[in-house]
């Protein structure tokens, strides 16, 4: 009896341990095929193959719409891991030109899910990329050697111009961080690295398409899902047409051959961009195809930064050209008129504080001041600023002509569509509080005054400057596209901004450019068909000065104007002057005399000795 109590307990619980089990298989088996999709996958990554179609990354034009950038075909070398049999891995390497080390490093690298997340065996994966046309000719000869091994069709960019390399940017291979950011990509993808090709990615890019193939149980393709019913096409990019004039552009880089520094030219109504020159440059046609990874290696570590967009990622001190920001100021709130008198014996002398001038007149006004780049006229306007019973303190004077300067557009990015513009430097009362612990004076920050002290901007601000003086109070934000086909561009591109100093101050200021054109400093950018206004620039360095010039023409319908910034060039007058002055011909007048033809001969093969200074 106790036997049979027994054997009937082992039974019921070994029923018990089945109907356990098959619950659990149960659960298991509804939880991958009905709620989910992974099972489902990988029964269909069997006789489906999911092909991306990529699409046409939209070509690039610049202004008088020459063909700057375009697509020219290139191969993709893909590799299913799950299809790789009995491979000849020496015959595949001698047909791709690279050892056994690289292709067993490309393999583990695909394996690794750290890596390429998303990795399945059943999925084509990028083996190689960029292949040219010759190279994947040769290839494809062999193909059939290589199970598991396919080519795909892309396109990789071509320049028809060595230039604008800054502006125009490079495509590189997508990275993990960029593929987490954004689903579109996937391993082995090409993204925008600088420039426009960078910044107006999403629509240079276009949208991916995809067919749906369906194969056999041996791998073999067998024709499309439904006859193509699911396949979607790939959408074409947008194609951009650039502010840039490429003659202008190829000028001004021959001009800053062994210099560094940058040129940057705005048409000032609309605040499109004519030339954007950062030197030393690179040639764009160097960072395409396979050979942009070394290339790109050697130009990060060249110690003269050709990689560095110096126009809008370049922080100087902008000098003397700072000047004509003061004088619009001072006007603005009533510390000067342009008939005031400020002396100048050789500068600002205050006890034993002393701001040097070349000019020996005992006195200026505004006009001739500016015209001559009087350091003391500046220098004593803001020290009646800071010190004015106008207002409550030190503090609040401060703070009035910051706000002046950031309604000029310094200290803050301009939004040029560049990526990595800079914001520069405007010091506030705040950020001398705490310097001087609240104990300062007009006298204190004196240099400020004249472009000097704390205050850095880019040349591109300096340009901005420039045109807003052309356009006697407004700008638009600078911008290196004006046209994107069938699209649009953002709204801060298409408004004015006005300033907050009226127009009749920018008039004055503008017969004070037109002075040192005349009579002045910028004398050596006088033209004979056209009026020029301008405003040179020495901005001090540990090392030799830097060279600064801003202008533009013609003074009562303004076409350009142009900031130029020659690091350790000396005087304004030495570089600054000649080289905007023949930009300015070059884009009024379409061509440069023979006259000035010579004179670009001469700048450009001009050196600047930079071994021994400091930068």
């Amino acid at each position: 009896m106790n036997g049979d109590y027994q054997y009937d307990k082992r039974r019921w619980v070994i029923i018990g341990l089945v109907i356990v089990l098959f619950v659990v298989y149960t659960i298991r088996l509804f939880s991958l095929q009905i709620l989910s999709d992974e099972y489902k996958a990988n029964a269909e990554s069997n006789a489906f193959l999911n092909k991306t179609i990529y699409p046409t990354r939209g070509v690039i034009y610049d202004r008088q719409d020459r063909l700057l950038v375009f697509n020219q075909p290139a191969y993709d070398v893909m590799v299913c891991m799950r299809n790789v049999k009995d491979l000849d891995t020496l015959a595949l390497c001698q047909a791709l030109d690279i050892s056994r080390e690289q292709f067993d490093l490309r393999m583990a690298d695909i394996r690794n899910t750290r890596l390429n997340p998303g990795y399945s065996s059943y999925t084509d994966q990028v083996f190689l990329s960029q292949l040219t046309v010759e190279d994947c000719a040769r290839l494809t000869e062999q193909l059939y050697k290589f199970p598991g091994f396919t080519t795909r069709l892309r396109t990789i960019r071509q320049y028809n111009y060595p230039y604008a390399g800054h502006v125009l940017g490079d495509l590189g291979e997508v990275s993990k961080k960029e593929m987490e950011a954004d689903d579109y990509y996937s391993r082995g993808d090409f993204i925008g690295k600088q420039g426009v090709e960078s910044f107006y990615e999403k629509e240079l890019r276009g949208e991916k398409g995809r067919e749906i193939l369906l194969r056999d149980a041996h791998g073999q393709i067998k024709g499309h899902y439904m006859d193509g019913a699911e396949d979607v096409p790939a959408v074409p990019g947008k194609n951009l047409h650039l502010s840039i004039d490429m003659k202008l552009q190829a000028l001004g880089e021959r001009l800053m051959e062994n210099k560094i520094g940058s040129i940057v030219a705005i048409e000032p109504s609309t605040g499109e961009i004519l030339c954007m020159v950062s030197s030393p440059t690179f040639d764009p046609r160097e960072l395409v195809g396979r050979q942009r990874g070394g290339n790109h290696m050697k130009m990060a570590q060249d110690g003269r930064k050709p990689l560095l967009n110096r126009a809008i990622q370049g922080t100087y001190p902008p000098g003397s050209t700072f000047k004509t920001s003061q004088a619009l100021t001072y006007l603005q709130e009533g510390i000067i008129t342009p008939e005031t008198s400020l002396p100048c014996t050789r500068g600002f002398v205050l006890g034993s504080l002393h701001v040097g001038c070349h000019d020996g007149n005992t006195s200026w006004r505004l006009v001739p001041a500016i015209a001559t780049s009087c350091n003391g006229f500046f220098c004593w306007g803001l020290y009646r600023m800071m010190g004015s019973r106008k207002y409550q303190n030190v503090q609040e004077a401060m703070t009035t002509w910051k706000d002046h300067m950031v309604d000029m557009g310094f200290g803050y990015r301009l939004g040029v569509d560049l990526p990595g513009e800079a914001r520069g430097f405007i010091p506030n009362a705040d950020y001398y509080d705490k310097i001087y612990k609240r104990s300062w004076k007009g006298a204190t920050i004196i240099s400020i005054a004249i472009g000097q002290g704390e205050v850095t901007l880019t040349p591109l601000q300096i340009a901005n400057l420039c045109a807003t003086i052309a356009n006697r109070g407004y700008y638009v934000a600078p911008h290196v596209v004006r046209e994107v086909e069938g699209g649009s561009l953002d709204s801060i591109y298409l408004t004015r901004h006005y300033t907050t100093v009226e127009r009749r101050h920018y008039e004055t200021v503008v017969e004070g450019m037109r002075g040192a054109v005349t009579m002045g400093t910028c004398r050596r950018a006088a033209s004979p068909d056209y009026e020029v206004c301008g405003k040179t620039g020495t901005a001090q360095n540990r090392g030799k000065d830097h060279s600064v010039f801003m202008g533009f023409a013609p003074k009562d319908n303004p076409q350009i104007a142009i900031a130029v910034f020659v690091e350790n060039g000396g005087y304004g007058a030495v570089f600054g002057v000649p080289i905007g002055a023949l930009m300015m011909e070059q884009y009024i007048n379409g061509h440069l005399s023979p006259e000035s033809q010579l004179k670009a001969d001469e700048f450009q093969h001009r050196i600047i000795n930079y071994g021994n200074t400091e930068r």
